[in-house]
């Protein structure tokens, strides 16, 4: 089970994230055709950016008793594709719940 604790702990992080969306309408609430472009580009974007600095010899996998050992590429394990939707989707909640709060700032 130990090996599974951070793909774990990053499951629960993003359930956060999709509570907070829907309770607050924040992202795919709100637009979900746009929110799955938005958030598949930007996990696209940092997979190419960590696909090079693998390439390049700048990024490597660390080994941990806290992982699972499965890769999707060489160096590249799976809790790093959870780890950067949990980055774009907190981002993304982030971002949205700023405008709101400015929104009503200005309304009030």
């Amino acid at each position: 089970m130990l090996g599974f604790a951070y793909l774990l702990a990053l499951l629960v992080s993003l359930t956060g994230m999709v509570v907070l969306d829907r309770r607050f309408g924040l992202f795919f609430w709100r637009a979900p055709r746009a929110a799955a472009v938005v958030l598949a580009a930007g996990v696209l974007f940092f997979l190419a950016w960590d696909l090079i600095g693998i390439s390049a010899g700048i990024f490597y996998r660390g080994e941990t008793a806290f992982m699972t050992g499965l890769q999707v590429a060489p160096e590249l394990p799976i809790e790093e594709v959870f780890f950067l939707t949990f980055l774009c989707y907190l981002f993304m909640n982030a971002l949205q719940g700023a405008r709101v709060l400015l929104e009503r700032r200005r309304a009030a």
